[in-house]
């Protein structure tokens, strides 16, 4: 298991603690905007890191990397909250921390015996940086380009260290020559936790970083790992240069797999012992006209899926499965946590065999978008909510053909979910009369933070037929639609429900992480 990353006690908090406007952190503003830097206490380097990298200054940062006082260096500890990564430029100010790291490894390569109390640095945690795609900063560093950049690094700390090696195997002629300089004391290095996407044009720089630097100076920890749109092979390839000790969760979407892919690829996750998170959409799993190739292939995924031990949340988004459901999970050893299933054909037996499972009493997030729930699958997903009634946190029912009425048989049930903190029902044909009702029916979840609703049906013009899902093709009536919203706001502001939140934009407010739940 990969060890925690604790902060140092007494002198590295867990999270800043002070506000924006603190008279330290304004004062630590002041300071980080001058270089060079004076010579500080050990304790003020926390809330001065996260001085300067809310105010951009990618040069102090470098000075206060190269002589940071403490074994590790956690970028979400030191800057706080994720809205503040989000919303500031922070492409040129993480850049800065990685070419500090590497121009000290560089140092400490080439001078090692001099004296390196200066630069304790052992951990450089850059786990949970927002994406860049999700964010309002301009210039903000993508998933995708910190991985290039990381790995880029790693590769260059380790050919720095085999041509010093070289250098110092000439200067020792004879046998003993390359022994002597081999002997020589190597620094400890930095371990770089982070997560790791990586796609067909990034595929060969990552891979030689996690080959040639595994057992460098630079080495990287991967905690997620996300791959798009490449081969079987090369993810295995991949998967297998992975220190196994640290991966909790791999995204394989978008690379169109199928089942025979998945099956070149599904046993080399068995070697991660804390894999907890698995998403497959988007892989070209079709199954629902049974083949004696598709049974074999589905027997073959679900004894893999059964090797996780760790396994709380799967993602087969998009994988046509109808009927074949319990199937699909029946060797997995534990109860999932989060289950999405978004636009999986799947049919009435499918539902009633969730409801009936040990996963359903262990649910708490929960997505069946793009299903037809206004015909034969309504009332099996009536019941399977009953069962996940007492765990639920986030419910997704998203373009689900469903109307007033079928709104209303489900009411009672939603009702229950007394821990429900998000409720999806963008692209229904719901009205604004259903949307109130539901809304005063709701607020005595105490829990409920989020719901995004869809456009009334009747701020259409003209109003689609009420049972026929959301149609894209009518045009809307803005002014309709403004005083539906207002309405909702009114009621929301009568309730007091100041923490509750009803918007008809399903975006921007960020999806419910299972590892935040």
């Amino acid at each position: 298991m990969c060890p925690p990353i604790s902060p140092v006690p007494l002198l590295i908090p867990t999270a800043p603690s002070e506000s924006m406007d603190s008279l330290l952190f304004l004062c630590a503003r002041r300071i980080v905007a001058h270089r060079p830097l004076p010579a500080l206490p050990a304790d003020l380097y926390p809330v001065l890191f996260q001085a300067a990298f809310l105010d951009g200054r990618p040069l102090v940062l470098r000075d206060l990397v190269t002589a940071w006082p403490f074994p590790v260096l956690n970028f979400q500890r030191l800057v706080g909250r994720r809205e503040l990564l989000r919303d500031h430029p922070c492409k040129l100010c993480v850049q800065a921390v990685i070419l500090a790291v590497v121009a000290q490894l560089r140092r400490d390569l080439e001078e090692p015996g001099r004296d390196s109390r200066r630069f304790r640095l052992r951990v450089l945690d850059m786990t949970g940086l927002p994406d860049a795609a999700s964010g309002r900063a301009p210039d903000g560093m993508s998933v995708w380009s910190g991985t290039v950049a990381l790995a880029k690094a790693c590769v260059e700390v380790s050919k720095h260290q085999r041509e010093f090696q070289r250098r110092g195997s000439k200067r020792h002629k004879g046998r003993s020559g390359a022994a002597t300089a081999a002997a020589a004391p190597q620094p400890p290095g930095v371990d770089v936790h982070a997560d790791l996407f990586v796609n067909g044009t990034s595929y060969g720089i990552l891979r030689d970083a996690l080959q040639t630097g595994a057992a460098g100076p630079l080495r990287l920890k991967c905690r997620e790992f996300q791959a798009e749109e490449l081969s079987a092979s090369g993810i295995v390839t991949l998967l297998e240069s992975l220190d196994p000790s640290c991966v909790r969760r791999v995204d394989l979407r978008f690379n169109n797999l199928g089942l025979t892919g998945l099956s070149v690829i599904l046993p080399h996750l068995s070697r991660f012992p804390e894999l907890r998170s698995l998403k497959l959409q988007y892989s070209n799993v079709d199954v629902r006209r049974p083949t004696p190739e598709s049974a074999i292939g589905i027997r073959c995924l679900a004894g893999q899926l059964g090797m996780l031990p760790s396994l709380r949340e799967l993602n087969l988004g998009s994988s046509r499965l109808s009927g074949n459901l319990r199937q699909i999970l029946c060797d997995l050893q534990a109860p999932l946590e989060s289950l999405e299933l978004a636009f999986c054909s799947l049919l009435p037996a499918d539902l009633a065999f969730l409801s009936q499972s040990f996963h359903a009493p262990a649910l708490k997030r929960l997505d069946l978008s793009g299903h037809d729930f206004s015909q034969s699958l309504l009332e099996p997903l009536r019941l399977l909510l009953e069962e996940t009634s007492a765990s639920l946190l986030h419910l997704d029912l998203m373009e689900c053909r469903m109307a007033d009425s079928h709104l209303d048989a489900l009411l009672p049930t939603l009702r229950r979910c007394s821990r429900l903190r998000f409720l999806g029902l963008y692209g229904n044909s719901l009205s604004t009369a259903a949307l109130k009702d539901l809304l005063q029916k709701t607020l005595e979840l105490p829990d409920l933070r989020l719901v995004v609703y869809p456009f009334p049906v009747d701020c259409y013009k003209p109003e689609p037929p009420s049972e026929s899902g959301w149609n894209y093709e009518e045009p809307m009536d803005g002014e309709r639609l403004a005083a539906a919203s207002a309405e909702i706001s009114r009621l929301l502001a009568n309730s007091g429900r100041t923490d509750l939140v009803w918007t008809y934009n399903p975006y921007g407010h960020g999806a419910m992480d299972y590892f935040s739940l």
